[in-house]
């Protein structure tokens, strides 16, 4: 089985899937409401706001560590035989704290104060959101990635 980095992140489909994923981040924030909501939405402003197309920068640098946290469960929905895209919601909290791993690490060295101080105000409630973009990340993953043993 090819993993997801090998299918996705390579030249002929890694421009279709940052496209993708930009797309599944502007609606899922486009979707916030309420007060939470409001901060998330100001928070995207900001971070859109650094530089052009610096959304899709930072999606394109962080796609390959993205797709090697989601590995595990992607793997794992295979071997059991399960739609991969049904599994990324069942395991919601698995895939969020996964991909959180990621944009810690990398918030933890941002050189930009801005981009820190804004995922250090959002960090606490991040999880809830990424856990509820799993049906958006999971068909995703099914338009792109393999359903089976490659």
């Amino acid at each position: 089985m090819r993993t997801l980095r090998e299918q996705l992140a390579g030249s002929d489909k890694r421009g279709a899937v940052v496209d993708d994923c930009c797309r599944v981040l502007d609606q899922e924030v486009s979707d916030k409401s309420g007060l939470a909501g409001l901060a998330v939405k100001a928070a995207y402003k900001v971070v859109q706001g650094v530089a052009p197309g610096f959304v899709r920068q930072v999606v394109e640098h962080l796609l390959d560590d993205f797709l090697d946290a989601l590995q595990p469960v992607y793997a794992e929905s295979l071997e059991q035989g399960i739609v991969p895209s049904k599994h990324l919601v069942t395991e919601s909290s698995r895939v969020a704290d996964a991909l959180l791993s990621v944009t810690d690490r990398r918030a933890e060295k941002a050189k930009r104060a801005v981009i820190k101080k804004t995922y250090e105000k959002l960090r606490p409630a991040a999880k809830k959101h990424v856990e509820a973009a799993a049906p958006r990340l999971g068909a995703l993953l099914e338009n792109h990635a393999e359903q089976g043993s490659g």
